[in-house]
């Protein structure tokens, strides 16, 4: 079941004196947070007054939150998003949707069950744990579709995977 509200960062330090908190983001860009009106914390709904992105972090001053004291009670804490009020490019999933699924080739054998998304320099990497661990690319070329609503990852596999 998709969850309506997504991890999308930690707050990781305050930047400045005036309250404004640094996110580490977990998305493919920080560019992507600053597309939100309001981050839930805690279960809470905090409207953002501005957010930018510094250095591959975001920067952003919350609501309610006017000074480094309060800035700093926040650090550690994950930020969330609201599914509704986020707007993926076609083809793009959520990486939460898709942990957990059925990895299958692409002649339907299945190979394990998605594990974990290791992010590296040059793509993402899908880490399937079966009878043995494989590490996939998350490229064109070996991921063929992501299938969240049921639970099916379709890869291609060559030899020495």
């Amino acid at each position: 079941m998709k969850k309506q509200y997504l991890e999308a960062g930690r707050i990781v330090n305050t930047h400045g004196v005036r309250g404004e908190v640094r996110i580490q983001p977990w998305a493919d860009e920080a560019a992507f947070l600053t597309r939100f009106r309001r981050f839930y914390i805690d279960g809470k709904p905090v409207n953002i007054r501005s957010c930018r992105v510094h250095k591959e972090m975001c920067v952003a001053a919350l609501e309610g939150v006017q000074d480094v004291n309060a800035a700093m009670a926040l650090k550690g804490k994950v930020i969330f998003i609201d599914r509704d009020e986020a707007k993926l490019p076609p083809g793009a999933v959520f990486l939460q949707d898709i942990i957990g699924a059925r990895v299958v080739d692409e002649d339907g054998q299945e190979l394990g069950v998605l594990e974990d998304v290791m992010a590296e320099p040059a793509a993402s990497v899908l880490v399937v744990k079966g009878e043995r661990e494989i590490l996939i690319p998350d490229v064109p070329a070996f991921v063929l579709k992501k299938d969240p609503d049921a639970g099916i990852v379709t890869v291609r596999l060559i030899d020495g995977m």
